[in-house]
């Protein structure tokens, strides 16, 4: 991981506009000013963010650092490319590997999906351009996606001989149902904006070009509550989802308790009361 402190779209100049990190050629995470509001950037615009094994344990490492920084409360994942979120696996490297290269590879290419999926704060992908295959699933990694119009997503692997392996089969049905994923995977078909948004495969649509600055005030609003509460509730939502209903409230009292006796819990009805905005301790 390098430091690199730039002045690009909030990176930081010593100034207090905030700062970057790189990790390595292809990854980088840039926060804001306070730190509650970070950005994953896929930053690999010669290949419009193929997912190479490199660019795959890069984003890795970044989830990592993310998800071990108690000051984020919210992550966009971004790209810097203009046409392209990111179009999925490097395939021009995967035609020139032997059956032991791919499976060399595979645990790379599933930190990064699982990376992002198991960040504990809550995530929004900010979507233009080709969001295909691997680069979709980072984007159904997410909590909530953003989409302008120029977005055109979908899980074409059945179409190059493999499955959608970054967690597609199960993150899509999740969104949609079952019978609506199993009719995208198996037809591998992509899905311009407006459809994509009807079908519930992105949740906002914003103006061309504003994708990312819609994804990032969306993750300022959710920054400015509670980072104790925020985790808890994101903990319930994953961790409950699909589960009967008893074993689903137990999942969410579990959660209730890290926050019922917390000092987030405390200052918010302290600043309730005293009509003030709250000053999060996030403990």
């Amino acid at each position: 991981m390098d430091g690199v402190d730039d002045g690009v779209g909030g990176a930081g100049n010593g100034t207090g506009e905030g700062a970057q990190e790189r990790f390595g050629e292809w990854v980088a995470v840039r926060r804001a000013p306070d730190g509650h509001v970070a950005e994953l950037v896929l930053d690999r615009p010669k290949a419009m963010n193929a997912v190479s094994t490199e660019m795959a344990r890069c984003i890795g490492e970044a989830c990592a650092a993310l998800a071990a920084d108690r000051r984020v409360r919210a992550v966009v994942l971004t790209s810097t490319h203009e046409r392209a979120f990111c179009v999925g696996a490097d395939l021009k490297e995967r035609n020139s590997f032997t059956d032991a290269d791919l499976a060399r590879q595979r645990p790379y290419a599933r930190a990064a999906y699982t990376g992002v999926l198991e960040l504990p704060m809550p995530t929004v992908a900010a979507v233009h351009g080709f969001a295909l295959g691997g680069g979709f699933e980072l984007a159904l990694s997410c909590d909530l996606i953003v989409a302008d119009p120029t977005a055109v997503v979908g899980l074409p692997e059945v179409s190059v001989g493999v499955i959608p392996g970054g967690g597609g089969t199960q993150l899509l049905p999740r969104r949609v149902g079952a019978a609506r994923a199993a009719e995208l995977i198996f037809t591998a078909r992509r899905v311009e904006a407006a459809e994509a948004r009807e079908l519930g495969l992105v949740d906002h649509l914003a103006a061309e070009g504003e994708d990312r600055a819609e994804a990032l005030a969306l993750a300022r609003r959710i920054a400015a509550n509670s980072p104790v509460g925020l985790r808890a509730a994101k903990r319930a939502l994953r961790t409950g989802w699909g589960m009967e209903l008893r074993a689903g409230l137990e999942v969410e009292d579990a959660a209730w308790r890290t926050v019922a006796f917390s000092g987030d819990r405390a200052e918010g009805v302290a600043a309730f009361n005293e009509r003030r905005a709250p000053r999060w301790p996030g403990e």
